[in-house]
């Protein structure tokens, strides 16, 4: 099989999609995170701070997601069929949220009405929760394993993706979030809502770190499959090792009041955590848990040879674009959020 840096072609289009992921869940994670905490604020103005605060970047943020979706589809087109079809109802429920999120965040402004305002608010608040809650009950399921048979079809129902791993997996996933989106707002506001998001940080970081802790004891126990690749090769270790330095970092970077810092602390942690997702799967995508013999892997799922090699490349192009535009959007809008006549 062809090489390319010692990598053959499938594992470099599983960490292609493995990084555009985690690009999606840096970037649109606070997104969400800000929108789960939205109606903890209860005043006009402050509504409208943390929507603005947002508004310049929420958008493009999803471009990691799409584009994720579109790589997965030209390097595992097996793979892209068999998770579309299982989780269909769930990805329905979460484009019917993208949708809502979207529409409450452009509609809110349109009128003056009390009435309107309150339901978009809760509509973009419900919604960012319930996208977060999918994302979290995917991940949590593709973790725990899925009932596939010899060809490759999903024998469960809509209750099989509630066991209870995944919806452990789900609010880890809602509380990591809440903590990104928390500490993005406060680098962004000032005054008294900058005061109230302090409390609120402090807050998301000690329900993360309890779901944090609960999960690591769940995986270990409930999940061992997730653990081989460790026992094989030792030296996977650190990274857990900086996940839990990573958490301990947010913290105190919280407690002196750091929050840049905190930021990029909860940036690494998220990656770090994809990562040991990605590493426990390898060389799998989706695991069976009926019998391991259906599981998928890289190998099995990969597009042909040729196919791979040019649209790596094609990546190879693309990719450095997508981040240069991101860089230069938020340095464009970099610094505390200020109202004027073109706020939401």
């Amino acid at each position: 099989m062809e090489t390319i840096l010692g990598l053959d072609l499938p594992t470099w289009w599983f960490l292609v999609i493995g990084g555009l992921i985690t690009g999606y869940g840096v970037l649109d994670g606070f997104d969400l995170g800000a929108g789960a905490l939205h109606l903890f604020f209860n005043k006009e103005e402050s509504r409208r701070l943390v929507l603005n605060a947002i508004g310049p970047v929420w958008d493009g943020n999803e471009v990691w997601l799409v584009i994720a979706g579109g790589a997965l589809f030209a390097g595992f087109p097996l793979v892209y069929g068999v998770l579309f079809s299982t989780f269909y109802i769930p990805f329905m429920l979460f484009l019917v949220s993208l949708i809502f999120r979207a529409i409450s965040i452009e509609f809110r402004s349109k009128e003056p009405w009390a009435w309107w305002r309150r339901m978009w608010d809760i509509s973009y608040c419900v919604s960012s929760i319930f996208i977060t809650f999918l994302l979290g009950l995917v991940l949590g399921n593709l973790i725990h394993g899925l009932p596939i048979n010899k060809q490759h079809e999903f024998t469960g129902n809509l209750l099989t993706f509630f066991n209870p791993y995944a919806i452990l997996i789900a609010f880890t996933t809602l509380s990591l979030f809440m903590l990104h989106g928390a500490i993005y707002l406060v680098m962004k506001t000032e005054n008294r809502l900058y005061a109230k998001l302090t409390v609120l940080v402090n807050n998301c970081s000690k329900f993360f770190i309890l779901c944090f802790i609960l999960t690591s004891m769940a995986t270990l126990i409930y999940v061992p499959h997730m653990t081989q690749a460790f026992k094989h090769h030792p030296e996977l270790f650190v990274l857990p090792l900086i996940a839990v330095l990573t958490l301990l970092n947010i913290k105190r970077n919280i407690d002196s009041r750091k929050y840049f810092r905190a930021f990029m602390f909860s940036c690494i942690i998220m990656s770090c955590l994809l990562i040991l997702f990605a590493i426990g799967l390898y060389p799998n995508i989706i695991i069976s848990s009926t019998a391991p013999a259906n599981s998928i892997s890289i190998y099995a799922a990969a597009s042909s040879n040729k196919s791979l090699k040019i649209m790596l490349l094609i990546a190879a192009i693309g990719t450095p674009l997508v981040i240069s535009y991101t860089v230069f959007v938020f340095w464009t809008f970099r610094g505390k959020v200020k109202l004027n006549e073109m706020s939401y």
